[in-house]
């Protein structure tokens, strides 16, 4: 996992839902020691802490007592509402992984919730569960030449004409689109799969994040803003930001009916447009 900064209590039991929602943990299991999972996200005991009682007050949770790991409760049956990104985003990756040919196309601010979520299919993958012949993805985030409208420092130094806040983003952005490359890269190395990955860069920020699935599904999601503190470099950096993984993502099925197949059909047109207007490649740092 990508060390650029840690991961919040929030983002580690929105992580840990999705692994029991795709049936990674099911009921019965017992979760790792918080000692275990400390060591895997790599923060300390207290955000694990934390995260487990999130779980626990929406009843996933079952058996919990000190001195030993909970086991993972019988899941209550999906209400169809839109749900974090995070949790909504790897299972319904993992469906559109299933077909022969997978084409993924995203708009995002940075391919980090992207990152984490693919890391089940492509386990599945590894593991021989999946095997599809072609994987393509196209990804557009904004560049690192334009003024952002998000992050933004709350109040800019006069004195000081750097901008920290664009700095840690761009770091972050180009950490998180090398790991994807490399982890889909790797597929086609060890699994012989025809894969292609392709970053451009848009020139603007997005207000929404939106990933097409085959040209069969669209989710979107938009970014909320709030006014948060984040430790970089020895500075606390007081800034506006979005926290993508928490965006309630929106799913609209090509074969659900008449709106939503409306819906991703414009999407995608809207998106290969978009893609065929932007020649500039995202350079990575």
């Amino acid at each position: 996992m990508d060390g650029s900064r840690r991961l919040s209590p929030q983002e580690i039991a929105d992580i840990l839902r999705e692994r029991i929602r795709a049936g990674e943990l099911k009921a019965g299991d017992r979760l790792p020691t918080q000692a275990e999972l400390s060591e895997e996200f790599g923060v300390e005991r207290g955000a694990v802490r934390q995260a487990l009682r999130s779980l626990q007050e929406d009843g996933l949770l079952s058996n919990v007592s000190k001195g030993s790991p909970p086991r993972i409760a019988a899941p209550n049956p999906a209400s169809g509402e839109p749900q974090p990104t995070m949790v909504a985003l790897a299972p319904r990756l993992t469906l559109a992984f299933n077909e022969p040919e997978v084409r993924i196309d995203v708009v995002c601010h940075t391919s980090e919730t992207l990152m984490l979520a693919l890391s089940e299919p492509l386990r599945m993958i590894h593991e021989g569960r999946l095997r599809p012949r072609s994987i393509s993805f196209r990804v557009l985030m904004p560049s690192r030449d334009i003024n952002l409208a998000f992050p933004v420092l709350v109040e800019t130094p006069a004195d000081d004409d750097s901008d920290p806040v664009h700095e840690r983003w761009v770091q972050m952005r180009d950490a998180q689109a090398r790991v994807l490359r490399h982890n889909l890269n790797a597929v086609r190395s060890t699994q012989r799969v025809d894969v292609d990955v392709s970053f451009r860069a848009l020139p603007f920020t997005p207000p929404m994040k939106l990933y097409l699935l085959n040209g069969e599904e669209a989710l979107i999601g938009y970014y909320m803003l709030t006014r948060r503190e984040e430790e970089w470099q020895s500075r606390t950096l007081e800034m506006y930001d979005a926290l993508g993984s928490q965006s309630l993502l929106f799913a609209f099925l090509k074969q659900a009916g008449h709106r939503d197949a409306a819906f991703v059909e414009e999407s995608q047109k809207w998106f290969d447009a978009l893609w065929e207007t932007i020649t500039t490649d995202l350079t990575l740092s």
